[in-house]
């Protein structure tokens, strides 16, 4: 049997140019599963927490003090893509650390069956590299563009000691971003967040 898919664009807010990601993601995909193809799709480092907002409902990770600010969440493992494609939703917010408070809008462009010779989920195509975490936000991220594209600036040698490399704005890893999606579509008989145990972080950083 071949699984239905869905085409998922993955747009960030509030930078321009528009950083974006376009990923084929099965249909059986949990939110949480999403999450954790976002997170090596973008390139972000999976250390804060995030959110999605569908219609009037969050889904995340269950946390303990979400009672405290009397904010309702469902557990994102509780609902897959299909579910949401059999409601009529084509467009959700995902939003990363809130702090800098990366927000992505997700738009299921389409559904179609699978390719019986394609292992799900893969990479389509995107556009620019994602700013690191804990770069302050998008105000943060145009002042650390600006310093580390200027090797004359004032900031440009702390911000490489920050950074702990140079940056290419252009560069989005797609080899890295193909191995680990693959290493994902290899392991789907299981948990797809079974990298949580580390392993995915060490081959990120």
């Amino acid at each position: 049997m071949i699984e239905p898919i869905a085409r998922i664009r993955i747009e960030l807010q509030d930078i321009e140019p528009k950083i974006w990601r376009r990923v084929d993601v099965p249909l059986s995909t949990s939110l949480m599963g999403l999450h954790d193809i976002i997170q090596v799709a973008m390139g972000w480092q999976d250390e804060h927490l995030f959110d999605f907002r569908v219609g009037d409902k969050i889904y995340s990770e269950p946390y303990p003090d979400d009672d405290m600010y009397e904010r309702k969440t469902y557990n994102a493992k509780s609902i897959r893509l299909k579910t949401l494609v059999e409601r009529g939703v084509g467009q959700f917010l995902y939003t990363y650390d809130f702090g800098d408070n990366w927000q992505h809008d997700i738009v299921i462009e389409g559904v179609r069956d699978g390719e019986a010779e394609i292992d799900y989920p893969v990479f389509v195509d995107g556009a620019r590299r994602c700013p690191p975490d804990d770069v302050g936000g998008a105000p943060g991220f145009m002042d650390f563009l600006e310093a580390m594209l200027n090797p004359t600036h004032e900031e440009h040698r702390r911000m490489i000691e920050w950074y702990g490399k140079s940056f290419d704005p252009l560069d989005i890893n797609e080899a890295h971003v193909r191995r680990v999606l693959s290493w994902f579509a290899d392991r789907r008989r299981g948990p797809l967040a079974s990298h949580r145990n580390g392993r995915r972080k060490k081959a990120i950083n």
